[in-house]
């Protein structure tokens, strides 16, 4: 980003149809797509915008559309659903029979988006997205998943719960970008994330068919209009998912930190939302409490851990969210885990023994199965001694050489005098450009925002497949 920064200057210079489109945004965009295995994907500011963008430009482009959404859905993809202003219905958080109950209500030939999430932030839930799909090519859907706090931490090369689903499909195909039919992530329409979590920059994303990416970029407000990305965030984002989509140890270790809090936690009798992912929720349950347990933490112990409260989650329901990274030691554990306990003692928060006693609240205390987390002992590297070891104090990730090798040939197409030829063949691009020249425009990927014809073309090409998902769907149940 350094390097980025030095020859290319800090700004992208204007939007991206006009003076901020370079060959660093289509060379992230190609790797996004890559790493989905889509035909094509759409850098955004961020994933509120390209959740917002892109909820709102389907919902009132394909005609007569309902969109389908999850309860527990980001405060994004509702602001883009009513945005869109079209017919909206809400169903129960992750509950398939509600769900199948609703779209049963309307004609399979009317366009229908399903919106729903992998991971669930402030729970930790995971979405059914392979039953979700079954549900959506029965009743002619299509669906919309926000892999927002999935990207990077899931899956063999990181590409969210999707290709988890599939985990060793998906590790044998390597870094093929094609799609695997029939896999998970393969029935999945449209997939978002963000650049700014696991990959450690800033901005989000979709990816999908070239024809839906190629109607949101040419009538999403939220695209056209704004500036585009730095190049040295563009930069960064793309050697990170370079990097990521190599090395999977520290995915695994995540999980096995995430797998070592929640077992101390529970020998402590600290109450913990159940759920597969690596959030960890600490119930609470009442909203000054809450805060002053998060208060307590950080003036008496050092830790910084957030209380979420209502409008987050329900009344009743208040949490601290603690969420576990592979960076984060042994010492570090130890002493979150004492200065957690040490609180609950000093506030007499309720423990899972107190929740049990008045019938449980959110999954605590109460008698429910038990979650099974989403990476297996196999895929953690734990049948085959290949786990890695959490990390001791003073001791330093350890970096993976292959994966940073690939990374760094990421960096030389900007560096060592090749530009991508991702761009369209009737545009001459210097091989090697000055540093004067910042953020130089190469090309608009597909041209389409600059073509009204095209750009008719490439919606009536959109809503045509969509229309033929709901064809099919008829066809197959008549």
């Amino acid at each position: 980003m350094h390097r980025t920064l030095d020859k290319y200057g800090a700004g992208a210079g204007g939007t991206r149809n006009i003076a901020g489109n370079g060959a660093f945004h289509l060379a992230l965009e190609d790797e996004l797509a890559s790493l989905h295995r889509k035909q094509a994907a759409l850098v955004f500011s961020s994933c509120f915008v390209a959740n917002d963008a892109t909820l709102s430009t389907l919902g009132s482009k394909l005609p007569n559309c309902v969109i389908f959404s999850d309860n527990m859905n980001h405060a994004s993809m509702i602001q883009g659903i009513r945005h869109s202003r079209t017919q909206k219905v809400i169903f129960k958080h992750n509950d398939l029979v509600d769900l199948e109950a609703k779209l049963a209500a309307f004609p399979k030939s009317q366009p229908k988006i399903i919106a729903f999430e992998s991971v669930y932030s402030m729970c930790g839930s995971v979405g059914p997205i392979r039953e979700i799909c079954d549900l959506a090519e029965q009743y002619g859907a299509i669906t919309f998943l926000d892999e927002v706090h999935a990207v990077g931490m899931y899956g063999p090369r990181g590409a969210g719960v999707a290709e988890h689903l599939d985990f060793e499909q998906h590790l044998a195909a390597g870094q093929s970008p094609d799609p695997i039919p029939g896999t998970v992530m393969d029935r999945v329409d449209i997939i978002t994330g963000t650049l700014g979590k696991a990959y450690g920059v800033v901005g989000g994303y979709i990816a999908g068919s070239a024809d839906m990416v190629d109607t949101v970029r040419s009538y999403a407000p939220g695209f056209i209009f704004t500036t585009s990305l730095p190049p040295a965030t563009v930069t960064g984002a793309q050697v990170s998912i370079a990097y990521q989509k190599e090395h999977l140890q520290d995915r695994r270790l995540q999980q096995l930190n995430t797998r070592a809090l929640k077992s101390r936690f529970e020998n402590l009798d600290i109450p913990v939302v159940p759920g597969p992912s690596h959030i960890v929720p600490v119930l609470v349950g009442d909203a000054a409490l809450a805060k002053a347990a998060s208060d307590t933490l950080l003036s008496e112990h050092g830790i910084y851990v957030q209380s979420i409260n209502y409008p987050t989650v329900a009344v009743g329901e208040e949490r601290l969210r603690i969420t576990p990274t592979p960076g984060h030691n042994a010492e570090q554990l130890d002493h979150l885990v004492n200065a957690v306990n040490s609180v609950f003692n000093e506030l007499k928060l309720k423990r899972i023994a107190d929740w049990k006693a008045v019938g449980g609240r959110a999954g605590v205390g109460m008698d429910t199965e038990t979650v099974t987390p989403i990476w297996t002992d196999k895929q953690l590297g734990l049948e085959d001694a290949t786990a890695p070891e959490m990390l001791q104090a003073g001791e330093k990730m350890k970096l993976g050489g292959e994966a940073v090798q690939v990374a760094e040939e990421r960096l030389s197409e900007y560096f060592g005098g090749r530009i991508r030829t991702t761009v369209p063949k009737d545009v001459a691009v210097e091989a090697k450009p000055e540093p004067k020249e910042v953020a130089k425009i190469v090309a608009f990927k597909m041209g389409a925002g600059f073509d009204k014809a095209k750009r008719a073309a490439g919606l009536e090409s959109f809503v045509a497949s969509a229309t033929a998902t709901t064809t099919a769907a008829t066809a197959t149940t008549a």
